[in-house]
């Protein structure tokens, strides 16, 4: 062999018991923090990181999904009924002079105000005809009738309470 290397050996044998040196240190000092680390996790802290990871809302999917759906539209139809307008009254009067008379007074809209030659055709398709347009509301030739008139909050008895009480005091 030659001089240059032999060299090149003793340096390469001085890096490589370096490297393993450097190896077997890293390795004993895993090995003492490793025994240094708790064992076990705190059932306080697990907690707090379940909490803190924990999903925000939830899906509803078959029939878990149709409950909720059910148990949210209940909600909010026992909402609406809290809120019935005019405190729920069946008087038709009441209905028609605070919401009916501002078009059924006045025409306004092609509204039929309450002269019976304007409701002659109107009340030979029948009372239903009449409580479905005034419920569900109407477009016609003649103008609009907005569902319910144009109040939400009534309920369909008060409707049919103001149209018989409109039919009931036509001239």
């Amino acid at each position: 062999m030659r001089n240059y290397d032999l060299e090149f050996l003793k340096r390469f044998s001085l890096v490589i018991g370096f490297l393993a040196l450097l190896t077997l240190g890293l390795i004993i000092a895993s090995v003492f923090l490793h025994r240094a680390l708790p064992a076990e996790v705190d059932p306080s802290a697990a907690k707090r990181t379940q909490n803190r990871i924990a999903p925000a809302g939830a899906v509803y999917a078959g029939s878990t999904g149709a409950a909720a759906q059910a148990a949210a539209a209940a909600a909010a139809a026992a909402q609406a009924a809290s809120q019935v307008a005019y405190g729920g009254t069946l008087d038709g009067s009441v209905i028609y002079q605070n919401l009916c008379s501002g078009c059924h007074t006045s025409g306004a809209g092609g509204a039929p105000t309450l002269a019976a030659a304007q409701w002659t055709a109107r009340i030979a398709q029948g009372t239903e005809t009449l409580y479905l347009h005034a419920i569900e509301g109407y477009t016609g030739s003649a103008g609009v009738m907005p569902a319910k008139g144009g109040n939400p909050a009534l309920t369909a008895e008060q409707v049919e309470a103001t149209v018989d009480w409109m039919v009931a005091n036509l001239q």
